[in-house]
């Protein structure tokens, strides 16, 4: 190990000649200070080249502060004293996974979600894609699990009721040599990978997509590829979670832990003192920081934010799949590039971005980057417009420096299992890094007592009905049976006061604007929530208890009306 730490010195000459390195366990660290956040990204990706398990990048951006984590200020005592088997930090998808997919064996299962619903960072800004795997780079723990977390969608989402279609993907070329270099490249893959793809030439590109640009003179085709709402399928396997006897604690972040004889012995939080058998950290773009508070920092968490920018649904029609034009630059790059693809709901997804930066929870968005990715993508596809864009928004990938999956038991702590840096394809590779995490949980559990089947685990969840998608006596009936259902409060989208009411009072509540929005949709249409907002406040209110001076749009500081306003609706 020393000389590796000997090369790796050498190679940081001249340009970082000011970081020092030192081996840490497996991992290495680096320590300095730098003025640009790329250079210290760059030394970062440089040493992961060199074959430790992991990189901890403790290099400082000169004159900047870390702004304070989002923490609710929420403090009752309601878990001091619990014992979970298993303690789950992070409410994403996949911590909602993992703690379903644990839901089927007899423990006592505990969720902490730092936010007031689930689903409010990355998994609730992406565009939704299931990839089938293809953008991996084969032997890695990336690839194997997209690869096998796309199979199982199909029957997850049937066991969910969640919308999931699958389409084809589309790697557009527009230079013949190129996109014969790429194809070779890609049946590479498929191979490995077991994969089904074709090439398409611009006659059969024009058959399936005939509004694409005239710049594609053919395309990679993958039909493997799907597409899902990511908020609603996290919300689902939340509430299936729950359905099977796991427990969800919003409003609740880890403040420390403490350590003895190897293993976590508690978990202090801001709602009380817990004492998990085990812990698993998918705390996304914080787990390096909750690996830290177990004494097990072995990697580091480099932001990637990415912009998007979303079309009217009036535009889906001209574009049936997910498709983005492929350059020499994308093979170089840790991003796909972005593109465009129809929604699950039928809206167009234009972009994301990528873009390195420290800020862990900055979800604003840059003029010149929306500009850029709607400049670069938009194209693509005859008759789309700048016009029809009715919203944007930015999310944040977890990535390490070694731009892999970290999914796996600690080496330094009995209780303690890692699913970190979940980057892109997250989301896709979800349900196969659950499996992995539970087959790991149980294994460590096994050893003091022998884990049971949950004897009433029930993989079915029955979701509400969704009144736009009714027949027109599926809707006379229900309206008959409720009322509510009859009474239209998002005119866009066509959401009833039904249905609202539903998510309010679900096993896992929406309680505010956003969490409703993130369920049944009223607000994400054209007026973006202008006609139906002061509604669903209203229902919220009417469900709840609250004063419309208490609801909020997205949590705790973003209350939209002062106390002694009147209630609007």
């Amino acid at each position: 190990m020393e000389k590796q730490l000997q090369r790796l010195q050498k190679k940081m000459q001249p340009q970082y000649k000011d970081v020092a390195c030192s081996e840490f366990g497996r991992s290495v660290r680096l320590e300095g200070e730098f003025s640009d956040w790329k250079a210290i990204v760059k030394a970062g990706k440089l040493a992961a080249k060199f074959g430790y398990k992991g990189v901890v990048n403790d290099i400082q951006l000169k004159g900047f502060t870390a702004p304070p984590i989002r923490a609710p200020k929420l403090r009752d005592g309601l878990y001091e004293g619990a014992k979970p088997d298993v303690l789950i930090i992070g409410g994403g998808v996949v911590g909602c996974c993992i703690a379903r997919t644990l839901s089927q064996y007899a423990l006592d299962i505990l969720l902490l979600e730092k936010e007031d619903d689930v689903a409010m960072q990355a998994s609730s800004r992406n565009d939704g894609m299931i990839h089938p795997g293809i953008a991996s780079h084969p032997g890695t723990l990336r690839g194997d699990l997209n690869v096998r977390g796309n199979e199982m969608y199909t029957q997850i989402c049937k066991d969910l009721s969640i919308p999931f279609e699958r389409y084809s993907g589309l790697i557009l070329y527009n230079n013949s040599v190129f996109g014969m270099l790429a194809w070779q490249m890609m049946k590479s893959r498929q191979n490995k990978f077991g994969i089904p793809g074709r090439k398409l030439n611009r006659k059969q590109l024009l058959e399936i997509e005939p509004n694409v640009t005239d710049e594609a003179v053919g395309a990679l085709e993958h039909p493997t590829s799907g597409v899902l709402s990511p908020y609603k399928l996290t919300a689902a396997l939340a509430e299936n979670a729950i359905e099977n006897g796991a427990a969800v604690a919003l409003n609740t972040i880890v403040e420390g832990m403490e350590v003895k004889n190897g293993a976590i012995e508690t978990v202090k939080t801001n709602r009380g003192t817990i004492h998990p058998r085990l812990v698993i950290n998918a705390a996304g773009t914080f787990s390096d920081i909750v690996a830290e508070m177990a004494g097990d920092r072995f990697f580091s968490i480099h932001p990637r934010k990415g912009e998007c920018a979303i079309l009217d649904k009036k535009m889906g029609p001209l574009s049936q799949r997910s498709m983005g034009m492929v350059d020499i630059s994308s093979y170089f790059s840790d991003s796909k590039g972005g593109g465009i693809m129809r929604t699950i709901d039928q809206n167009v997804l234009v972009g994301p971005d990528a873009y390195e930066q420290p800020l862990r929870e900055d979800f604003s968005t840059h003029p010149e980057n929306l500009n850029a990715v709607l400049e670069k993508h938009l194209k693509l596809i005859k008759g789309f417009n700048r016009a029809e864009v009715i919203t944007y928004f930015a999310g944040i990938r977890a990535a390490t420096y070694e731009e892999e999956f970290v999914v796996e038991a600690s080496e330094r702590l009995a209780n303690l299992v890692h699913a970190a840096g979940i980057q892109s394809p997250g989301l896709a590779s979800a349900p196969a890094i659950a499996e992995r995490i539970a087959e790991i949980t149980v294994g460590i559990l096994d050893k003091e007592q022998k884990v049971q089947p949950n004897p009433n685990y029930n993989p079915r969840r029955k979701a509400p009905p969704v009144l736009a998608k009714l027949s027109l006596e599926e809707k006379q009936a229900l309206i008959k049976q409720n009322p509510n259902y009859g009474i239209v409060v998002c005119r866009c989208e066509g959401i009833s006061k039904g249905e609202i009411e539903d998510t309010v009072n679900s096993c896992l509540p929406a309680t505010t604007i956003d969490a409703v929005k993130r369920r049944v949709r009223p607000g994400m249409g054209r007026c973006q929530g202008g006609f139906c907002m002061p509604l669903v406040t209203q229902i919220i209110c009417e469900q709840t208890g609250k004063a419309p001076h208490e609801v909020s749009k997205s949590g705790a500081g973003s209350e939209l009306l002062f106390e002694g306003g009147e209630q609007v609706g």
